[in-house]
């Protein structure tokens, strides 16, 4: 009996079945995310700052402590002239007009046209050295002249904002990592700990992290940051900022892995490895601990921008860092008198940068919330 060619048996082309079957955990999680697009929003943005931390001497145009004019306007970047002609980017720096303006009697300003600076990519500046190592004196831009640019005004003291602004997400975001790298080991260690062995141990642990849990935050971050003698050092200073938040902050992340932690131990597999004789050591690094790792990375995401913003805060107050050491609450400390926001509105710049941080963090966390969740 032949059998018909239109009916010759062909074997089925698997090839995107196997490799969706086949598909790491870590693929699959990366594919979740790419289809998020606040996830994408916020890994982008997110990428970007820690870029211009760790570049900040290439993208900064001005040197951070650079006196010039105090309370110098933004200057105007401009691509038409005055005549509406198309032009390169060009700098226009803002000159008094010879009006006031009639609610507030401030004098009004205007750009410059008589005067413009051409705004090239790549230009020479002050010298600073890439990853501490290589001296370099090639900026992001500049103007092809090599005179002043303030894309958002200068300070009380003349100094440049946006410079200031992108040096001080070195402080800003290191303080932040490092603060929640630390919280984040102490916490989960000890709430999977907590959570596994049960027990004494984690009748006392839990009476400890309650304990450190009462404390009102706010109050005592000010008592512990005012002990410090204003002639330490400022890297004692910075260090000990770090330890006090770490310190205040590992109990939630702690109090959350242990939850995590109990429902995790009642499960088969672990019932299983603890059948077989695994140690607990293998129980917790390699059946518990991955499986807590998700809730872990999105705690993360979000954790950071609150560090972010009580640095901020307290940056604000006076208690995080003290000069020269450059961080967006430091600079936010102009802003405390009105009268100086309302004739000096430029001043109020590194909040924007602190918004920007707060939402790619948050809009990552989400992302990552719904890429790593099976469900």
């Amino acid at each position: 009996m032949t059998i018909p060619a239109e009916s010759t048996f062909e074997p089925a082309n698997n090839d995107a079945s196997l490799s969706d079957h086949n598909e790491s955990y870590q693929a699959l999680v990366w594919r979740r995310l790419r289809r998020s697009f606040t996830g994408m929003m916020g890994l982008i943005l997110v990428t970007m700052l820690l870029v211009m931390a760790i570049f900040a001497g290439f993208f900064a145009p001005m040197e951070p402590n650079l006196s010039t004019e105090s309370f110098m306007p933004p200057d105007a970047l401009r691509i038409l002239d005055k005549d509406g002609g198309l032009v390169t980017p060009r700098i226009y720096p803002l000159v008094e007009t010879g009006e006031f303006d009639p609610v507030t009697f401030q004098p009004l300003t205007g750009p410059d046209f008589e005067n413009p600076r051409r705004l090239v990519l790549f230009a020479r500046g002050f010298e600073y050295r890439i990853l501490g190592l290589v001296p370099s004196t090639i900026h992001l831009f500049g103007t092809s002249d090599g005179e002043p640019v303030h894309l958002l005004g200068t300070d009380k003291l003349g100094r440049d904002i946006l410079s200031r602004a992108i040096y001080g997400a070195r402080i800003s975001l290191t303080i932040a990592l490092t603060v929640v790298s630390i919280v984040t080991i102490v916490g989960t260690t000890i709430g999977m700990m907590s959570g596994y062995f049960l027990g004494s141990f984690d009748v006392w642990m839990q009476r400890f992290v309650e304990l450190v849990l009462a404390f009102p935050q706010l109050p005592l971050y000010l008592a512990l940051t005012s002990l410090i003698p204003v002639t330490a050092p400022t890297n004692v200073f910075l260090v000990f900022v770090i330890v006090v938040m770490s310190a205040l902050g590992w109990a939630q992340m702690s109090r959350e892995v242990r939850g995590k932690t109990l429902a995790l131990s009642r499960i088969e597999y672990v019932k299983a490895a603890m059948a077989i004789g695994a140690t607990d050591r293998r129980i917790i690094f390699q059946h518990i601990l991955p499986n807590v790792m998700s809730h872990v990375i999105v705690a993360v995401t979000l954790a950071i921008p609150n560090v972010v913003l009580l640095e901020s805060f307290l940056g604000f107050l006076g208690f995080a860092v003290k000069p020269p050491l450059i961080s967006w609450g430091l600079m936010l400390q102009d802003t405390s008198n009105y009268s100086v926001i309302g004739s000096y509105p430029w001043i109020l710049s590194p909040v924007a940068f602190v918004l920007i941080t707060v939402f790619a963090f948050n809009a990552l966390g989400d992302g990552l919330r719904d890429a790593i969740d099976p469900y």
